[in-house]
């Protein structure tokens, strides 16, 4: 089983979990993060005073599937996810050694 994390654009949310679903994903976790990669944060204008902002919002997409699954859900995520520009994100893929449900019992790939 893997993990892949995908810190993406918040707009582009709702197009990668029409895309994960699509591969017949049933369940992901969505977390509202903010960070810099090579943006490294931009300035604004807010009533005449410049200031800067230092980490840009945006969503990690978490979700476990089988390995047999994972190089088509990065497929999914990168063509949903992608808008040409800097800060469009990265996927981060790690193994999980075991799943439990909490609520059966079930564990590994059944639990998923």
């Amino acid at each position: 089983m893997k993990k892949i994390e995908a810190v993406i654009k918040p707009f582009k949310l709702d197009e990668v979990r029409e895309a994960l679903s699509a591969l017949g994903v049933t369940g992901l976790t969505v977390t509202e993060v903010k960070g810099f990669g090579r943006q490294k944060g931009h300035t604004e204008l807010y009533r005449g005073a410049e200031y800067v902002v230092d980490f840009l919002p945006k969503v990690k997409v978490e979700v476990v599937l089988a390995a047999a699954q994972v190089d088509a859900a990065i497929e999914a995520i990168v063509k949903s996810a992608r808008t040409g520009k800097i800060g469009d994100g990265k996927i981060f893929v790690t193994s999980v050694e075991q799943v439990v449900r909490i609520r059966t019992g079930e564990t590994n790939e059944a639990a998923i």
